[in-house]
């Protein structure tokens, strides 16, 4: 991971994280607040998205959410709480391709159109004063400043992989090399950008402990940990669906998230693999799969499986059929694997990143060390789990939990 050199600027260190004061809490004004919610961009509904919509059905409860600050925005759905809330974007987002998959490349113009959206901030605080901006980020959005005395927020689920610590795992697959002559070009000023526009965040909230490490690393900052909700009511067992003899491994398909390694390591197993998700490297993977396949296992047809992006019903079918969920990536936290858990389904994960606080090794799934596809089907082999376990550690990860926790902090700044 690239760390803050001496030249860089040093945010000053953050407040720590709060100890909850019911009698503090009980002498503030009952009032409901007005409240900014920020987003890195509206393209898609994944794991993010999940959580973004959570936060707003808090505040719609509690309080009154007045915008949705985003850098991008496609129109897409990402949840019924947050889709009511009137989102506004830069100017920039709106020129052809944009919001598909042209913003990548517009990179060095991010800095910009963030000071676009504080503009937009600051007129919504003229107009009425706000009380909070919650910002959740991956990238950059966590840059957004706030107007004067109006608290900031994150619930930081990563810093910006492509800038700390990931660039690497950007330069594979297709557009790889295009991706790393960019972030040599434009990476050290991003960084610097980074590092100064998170002085206006009053509270960092971290979705694991490996996020808050980073936080605390990068940025020289305390963090909590919360981490997101996981749909335990939805996702769980059925006693009446059978296992079936094949891998799952459900993923966005981006470069660092290393499905090109689980491929890999299936062919050379001879496992049946389903992976359901899509992304900018699907043509790329199908590619390396047919590639693995011949290579191992004398190109056989339908061993790895892409089914693309998936309904809930028959998300819930996958993970109650599988024999095992793979985790090849080092995620912030990884959704998508207590999903599994919270069925039954143990978990086949990288030693390092949320996994780390997600499996419980013996018990819930079993982890490989080194990014390698022999290391990964030991693991593999070598699985031992109890299901009614799995169910349990995946509850520490509920819906209402996160309400409970998260609702502390949104409470404690207003």
């Amino acid at each position: 991971m690239e760390k803050p050199t001496h030249e860089q600027p040093r945010p000053k260190r953050g407040q720590r994280a709060f100890h909850f004061d019911r009698h503090k809490r009980e002498s503030r004004r009952t009032g409901r607040a007005r409240v900014v919610l920020a987003h890195d961009w509206l393209v898609t509904q994944r794991g993010g998205e999940a959580v973004l919509d959570r936060i707003a059905g808090y505040v719609k409860a509690h309080h009154d959410p007045v915008a949705l600050l985003t850098l991008f925005d496609r129109g897409v759905s990402v949840g019924a709480s947050a889709d009511q809330i009137p989102r506004l974007s830069p100017g920039l987002s709106r020129l052809p391709g944009a919001s598909g998959a042209f913003r990548r490349w517009m990179l060095p113009l991010y800095p910009g159109m963030i000071k676009n959206l504080s503009s937009l901030a600051e007129a919504l605080h003229a107009e009425e004063k706000i009380h909070l901006l919650i910002s959740t980020s991956a990238g950059l959005i966590k840059n957004l400043p706030a107007p004067d005395d109006v608290p900031h927020l994150c619930y930081c689920h990563s810093p910006a992989r492509w800038l700390w610590g990931q660039g690497e795992e950007y330069r594979r697959g297709k557009g790889g090399k295009a991706r790393g002559l960019g972030l040599v070009l434009f990476g050290e000023r991003l960084r610097q950008f980074d590092l100064s526009g998170t002085r206006s965040v009053s509270v960092f909230v971290a979705n694991s402990n490996h996020t808050r490490r980073m936080i605390e690393d990068i940025y020289q900052r305390d963090a909590h940990v919360v981490p997101p909700p996981v749909r335990t009511k939805f996702f769980r067992p059925d006693p009446n669906t059978a296992r079936e003899d094949f891998w799952l491994l459900v993923s966005a398909l981006e470069p660092y998230k290393r499905v090109d390694l689980a491929i890999e390591a299936a062919a050379k197993a001879r496992q049946r693999l389903i992976i359901a998700g899509e992304g900018t490297q699907m043509g790329w993977l199908k590619g390396h799969a047919r590639h693995m396949a011949n290579k191992y296992a004398g190109g056989v047809r339908g061993l790895i499986e892409f089914v693309g992006r998936v309904g809930d019903e028959q998300l819930l079918s996958l993970y109650r059929r599988a024999s095992l969920f793979l985790f090849p990536q080092i995620e912030d936290f990884g959704i998508t694997a207590v999903e599994a858990q919270a069925c039954g389904c143990p978990v086949v994960a990288r030693s390092a990143g949320g996994a780390l606080d997600t499996v419980v090794p013996g018990r819930t799934g079993a982890f490989f060390d080194e990014p390698d596809p022999d290391a990964l089907i030991e693991a593999a082999k070598s699985v031992s789990h109890d299901p009614k376990m799995c169910r349990a550690s995946a509850k520490r990860f509920s819906e209402e939990l996160f309400d409970q926790r998260m609702g502390l902090h949104i409470e404690q700044l207003l």
